[in-house]
């Protein structure tokens, strides 16, 4: 009965705003519940298990809001009301190095290069644009950001210390 009213029974968990994993996951309960458990004969085979569903979904509900709450708490024991989001300091001055690196070794491109990097990855314009714009080939455009990112994964692995040959200041 459970596999005839599938197709039934997940069209009922969405009008219940259930989302596609969650109504997958209520229907794998009901089907564990069903093939477990001795269950007798039943008037009225779908409604009953519409019930089962609905109530396997209530239960996945309550279970995830007592977690939230549990969650919530056990934050606050161990973080305080206030939870500070802020980066330490470690964390802004190995920031600040790092930009700074990057900034060196973009500024050490040719300017053409670095304006069609800032183009296309700031800017967001799409290579053909930036091609048509200074009159050059859409392959050039590539090289030129190739050579950016060249540079770019350079200073990374001089940052990293894997570099044979860091960047010269």
């Amino acid at each position: 009965m459970f596999l005839d009213n599938r197709g039934k029974l997940l069209r009922f968990l969405t009008a219940r705003r259930a989302t596609p994993d969650e109504a997958e996951d209520v229907l794998q309960d009901l089907f564990v519940k069903l093939e477990t458990h001795a269950i007798g004969p039943i008037a009225e085979p779908l409604p009953y298990l519409c019930r089962m569903a609905d109530n396997l979904l209530v239960d996945r509900r309550r279970s995830a809001a007592a977690r939230s709450v549990r969650e919530e708490a056990w934050m606050e024991t161990q973080f305080g009301s206030e939870v500070d989001d802020r980066p330490s300091a470690e964390r802004l001055l190995i920031s600040r190095e790092t930009l700074a690196m990057m900034s060196d070794a973009l500024a050490q491109l040719p300017d053409r290069t670095l304006t069609i990097f800032r183009r296309f990855r700031i800017d967001g314009a799409p290579q053909r644009e930036i091609a048509a714009e200074l009159g050059i080939s859409v392959s050039a455009v590539e090289k030129h950001l190739h050579k950016a990112y060249k540079a770019i994964v350079e200073a990374q692995a001089s940052l990293d210390g894997d570099s044979p040959h860091p960047l010269r200041s």
